[in-house]
């Protein structure tokens, strides 16, 4: 069992292997995402401080599954409050769980032991509790978090996503990925920097045939002085 846990986790960190793309704001990171897509490439992910506006159009994302949670858990907590409601106030236990589940009815002025009326602030409270209880609960299974370990902390870059950095994900499992050709693609489409990322650390790359920076170049050789002489007197 422990062996089968830690072959899900390696491959959950397997997942962020591959490149891992900078992009000035968010409308060129939408942009990047649908060349891409166009181009082919599925395992795609993005990372940015805020949600931003048509990203999950264009990376062809299906509606969330999170909305179904939060119905059934918030119809699972109106259930809970009137089934208990109507078990302590009139409801008939048995002998074997009278000292656990006890009931309490009491007659009031020959009014019923039990009403929806009265019962629905209750069920209303329940309702937003388990909801709220399954958006939480829902969002951290469907994003599989947490995640004490991602490759991408290796990237200093990286830090700035809950910040003002906008950064795009190509998996290195993606049938499209080539290290060079996916890299070159990513600095056509605008990004900032692109930093090739695995489990040993993130390692900058260049844009393929672009010209090196000025302070790389060698150095224009200087005209030799001429010997220094003294005039006679």
């Amino acid at each position: 069992m422990l062996s089968s846990i830690r072959q899900q986790l390696e491959g959950r960190a397997d997942q962020h292997v591959g490149l891992l793309a900078e992009f000035s704001d968010p409308g060129a990171l939408v942009h990047a995402v649908e060349r891409l897509r166009e181009a082919g490439y599925r395992r795609l992910d993005t990372f940015t401080p805020f949600p931003v506006h048509g990203m999950d159009r264009a990376m062809g994302l299906p509606p969330s599954k999170l909305g179904f949670i939060v119905f059934g858990m918030g119809a699972l907590g109106a259930l809970t409050g009137y089934l208990l409601q109507w078990w302590t106030a009139a409801g008939t236990q048995p002998d074997w769980l009278w000292t656990v589940f006890q009931g309490y009815p009491i007659a009031i002025s020959n009014k019923p032991l039990f009403a929806v009326e009265y019962a629905i602030p209750v069920i209303f409270e329940l309702t937003v509790l388990f909801s709220a209880l399954g958006a939480v609960g829902g969002m951290l299974a469907l994003n599989a978090l947490p995640k004490p370990y991602n490759p991408l902390f290796h990237s200093e870059r990286f830090g700035r996503a809950t910040d003002d950095g906008f950064f795009l994900h190509v998996a290195g499992a993606d049938g499209r990925f080539d290290r060079e050709a996916t890299s070159r693609l990513l600095f056509e489409e605008g990004a900032l920097g692109v930093e090739y990322v695995t489990h040993d650390g993130a390692e900058a790359l260049s844009q393929v045939g672009a010209p090196r920076a000025a302070e790389d170049a060698p150095a224009a050789e200087a005209p030799p002085t001429p010997p220094h002489t003294t005039g006679e007197i």
